[in-house]
């Protein structure tokens, strides 16, 4: 008898906003992703974004070894921040792209949780070394405690943007790309995405950003920020190469209606420029924000437009204290906040 899908057993992925029981994050330490200095900005970004969380929920954090623990929690004592609310687990990991090789935790309307475990290839089989992380919740499956349903289906997490009544938000760029999914049918991925995530709709924007290495992850252009209100990404500088990307995703989203048919509610949402190391562009973008319970924390580059990013999320989550966090040193290693960290709802 075939399995039931979560679905059809009443679960559904929250959105971001809804309440968390965590965030999950995978401490940083891979130095080809972060060479030289840079590990040690990062590590200070992360020192920054668990200050943020842990004042409003529990912060599972995956570390190497326990060794690796030790260090973390030193770090955290000479900046007397409490670990309070942090749970360590000794968990070797490749990298700290957990949004993408972790968990997607879906739940029911009694607040049953489970979650969904996709196929990760290192963002179609660009980094051999980095597809070991797909065995990563596997390894350690019993750190949580829900049922969990295997998907055969190559999916990252920042490819999903999801509103929590229906709706799912992916780019074509990403989805269909021949390196994730090459046998199925664009209506068989939606199907799965019905299934898996609880959703009746799924939006398709075309593309993401340039220098972005994961084909156009959703979490770097288009995000819900309310059940009828989406923030996309548009840049001014018309010479950009991402000015025609991005003025094409708004139309596209304007084209389009929730399932009652009514229009979204579209915010236009800045970008930070060029963002580049030796000529090479990286895929700096204002929209890889987390919405946490206290918190937005939101990437930053030390651009004109930082506070106006900050001053439209803040308009958006009044009640939550909007957290720049400088990330040109983490977006080196070709993401962001967002991509380091994973949601748990409450």
């Amino acid at each position: 008898m075939p399995q039931q899908t979560p679905a059809q057993l009443g679960f559904f992925m929250p959105a971001e906003w809804a309440e968390h029981e965590a965030t999950w994050l995978a401490w940083p330490h891979n130095e080809e992703t972060w060479p030289g200095k840079r590990l040690a900005v990062v590590e200070e970004t992360y020192l920054q974004m668990l200050e943020g969380l842990l004042a409003g929920e529990k912060v599972h954090l995956l570390v190497n070894d326990a060794k690796e623990k030790d260090y973390v929690l030193k770090r955290l004592a000479n900046r007397r921040q409490s670990p309070k609310n942090l749970i360590l687990h000794e968990v070797p990991t490749v990298d700290a792209w957990i949004r993408d090789y972790g968990p997607t935790f879906i739940k029911d309307q009694s607040g049953k949780k489970a979650w969904n475990k996709w196929i990760f290839n290192a963002w179609g089989g660009k980094y051999e070394s980095l597809m070991e992380d797909t065995k990563v919740f596997d390894r350690y499956a019993a750190l949580i405690p829900y049922p969990c349903f295997k998907i055969d289906l190559v999916l990252e997490g920042g490819s999903i943007e999801v509103n929590g009544e229906g709706t799912c938000l992916v780019t074509e760029q990403c989805l269909l790309n021949s390196n994730r999914n090459p046998q199925l049918s664009r209506e068989k991925i939606e199907e799965d995405l019905r299934h898996y995530l609880g959703v009746e709709q799924i939006l398709w924007i075309k593309e993401g950003i340039a220098g972005d290495d994961t084909d156009g992850h959703i979490d770097d252009i288009v995000r819900f920020v309310g059940p009828r209100t989406i923030v996309s990404a548009l840049e001014d500088d018309p010479k950009d190469e991402n000015c025609p990307i991005l003025k094409d995703n708004w139309k596209r989203l304007k084209s389009f209606s929730d399932p009652k048919g009514h229009k979204w509610e579209l915010v236009p949402f800045p970008m930070p420029g060029k963002i580049a190391d030796k000529g090479v562009r990286l895929p700096a973008s204002y929209a890889n924000f987390l919405i946490a319970n206290a918190v937005v924390l939101l990437p930053v580059f030390g651009h004109k437009n930082d506070e106006r990013a900050a001053r439209i999320l803040k308009e958006l989550f009044p009640k939550r204290d909007i957290v720049p966090i400088h990330c040109t040193d983490l977006v080196y290693g070709l993401g962001a906040i967002h991509c380091v960290t994973q949601q748990e709802p409450a």
